[in-house]
């Protein structure tokens, strides 16, 4: 069986030193880049295709999120950020960027290779036919269409741009109109994955998929907030 090739990005040597051998006895095959543009170099001219990205943020020539652009434009690769700042990870998984997902610095090895275990299995999860979907791939809520098939949505007739993970979360609450999910449920469904506890991205991604699909993301119509509880669709079917 074939090893799992990984980029990892990180322009801080001592980092990559760390990470780069562990991430190889673990059985990964790990090619480096330590800025931004021989990030891109080395995604643009790797065959085959890398099976997850490790970015770090914080990079000389080039930033991590001008680098997580430049593959999103291109790829759906599993990308897993490190950062040290809160503010630019909320930008990298909440503002269309894409990420699958974060570790802040300092980290534990052991969870990061947890963490791209999950990824990679999630990754592939998603590429598997979904069984649960009903026959009818269009199903109309109110304003809104969401395609199960094609994975596109329209709100009053216009498309809407979704990230892998808010259609994710959007056709897990279509799928159970009324139904309350919490975090950690909607965290293990949609990043089939244990909960951390880390509420941060669910936040996020919750944040931005409203701002794409309510009139007034204050006021929702749609993915109404249970305090304390979860979330749900509320608005029924047509």
């Amino acid at each position: 069986m074939l090893s799992h090739r990984l980029l990892l990005v990180e322009d801080d040597r001592s980092i990559s030193e760390m990470v780069g051998p562990y991430l190889e006895k673990e059985g990964y095959d790990v090619t480096y880049a330590y800025d931004g543009l021989e990030a891109e170099r080395q995604f643009s001219q790797s065959q085959p295709v890398y099976d997850l990205v490790i970015l770090d943020l914080m990079l000389p020539r080039k930033s991590g999120m001008d680098v997580l652009q430049t593959i999103r434009a291109v790829s759906l690769v599993p990308v897993l950020i490190l950062s040290a700042k809160d503010g630019e990870v909320d930008k990298a998984l909440g503002l269309g960027f894409g990420a699958d997902d974060y570790l802040s610095k300092p980290f534990s090895l052991i969870e990061l290779t947890a963490r791209i275990k999950a990824a990679i299995r999630r990754a592939n999860y998603t590429t598997q036919p979904v069984a649960e979907v009903a026959k009818d791939q269009r199903i109309h809520i109110g304003g809104l269409v969401v395609d199960m098939e094609t994975y596109e949505v329209e709100r009053e007739g216009t498309p809407v741009k979704l990230t892998s993970k808010e259609f994710g979360i959007l056709k897990l609450l279509v799928t159970h109109p009324g139904k309350v999910f919490t975090k950690a449920q909607i965290y293990a469904s949609v990043w089939n994955d244990h909960y951390y506890g880390d509420e941060n991205i669910i936040n996020v991604h919750m944040r931005r998929l409203r701002e794409k699909l309510e009139a007034d993301p204050s006021a929702p119509q749609y993915i109404k907030t249970l305090w304390g509880i979860g979330y749900k669709l509320e608005a029924e079917q047509g």
